[in-house]
């Protein structure tokens, strides 16, 4: 039998891993959806492969399962306020991207100008993950902005960007013992 765990005490917790901030772009039927998540990561080089986790009462959720494809803008510091748009519930679908600038990639999902880089997907695996579905995405296509440099941060509900350290885990000295 599993113990409850204190759900204050797991958000919390959860709030405190700091996390980069992306929207995720899908298209179904001629029509564009998108949410924010910070809920995505990385999962392998050789395939590409990342993940994202989707609210199953979302209709994102749906849209992103039939369509099969969608894109991952992960932002930059000046993305901050599509950010907050696309975490709104209930935006009108027709004009959410109205003004926000944007392009369509060669998948033909939305990728927004206000990033780092972006990734175009298909949908490899999709596993359950209790009120979210995780979505495993091969990567096919990529990008990067030399121009901007300032990821967008999402830290105990409040963003953020990073200070830089000269050091990096390849010029701290690691003890041996």
């Amino acid at each position: 039998m599993t113990e409850m765990v204190d759900q204050t005490a797991f958000r919390g917790a959860l709030g405190r891993f700091a996390s980069g901030v992306t929207v995720v772009t899908t298209v179904l039927d001629g029509i564009d959806h998108a949410m924010t998540a910070s809920a995505f990561c990385s999962v392998s080089l050789d395939p590409p492969l990342v993940l994202v986790c989707s609210h199953k009462s979302s209709r994102f959720h749906d849209a992103v399962l039939d369509s099969g494809v969608w894109g991952v803008s992960i932002l930059a510091e000046e993305g901050m306020a599509a950010s907050a748009w696309f975490a709104h519930r209930g935006r009108p679908l027709e004009t959410q991207f109205d003004t926000i600038a944007h392009r369509r990639g060669d998948a033909g999902v939305i990728l927004l100008d206000q990033s780092l880089a972006w990734l175009e997907c298909t949908t490899d695996s999709v596993v359950d993950g209790g009120d979210h579905t995780i979505l495993i995405g091969a990567v096919t296509g990529a990008g990067v902005r030399d121009d901007l440099d300032d990821p967008l941060l999402y830290y105990r509900s409040h963003y953020g960007t990073i200070v830089r350290s000269p050091d990096s885990e390849k010029t701290i000295e690691v003890d041996d013992a």
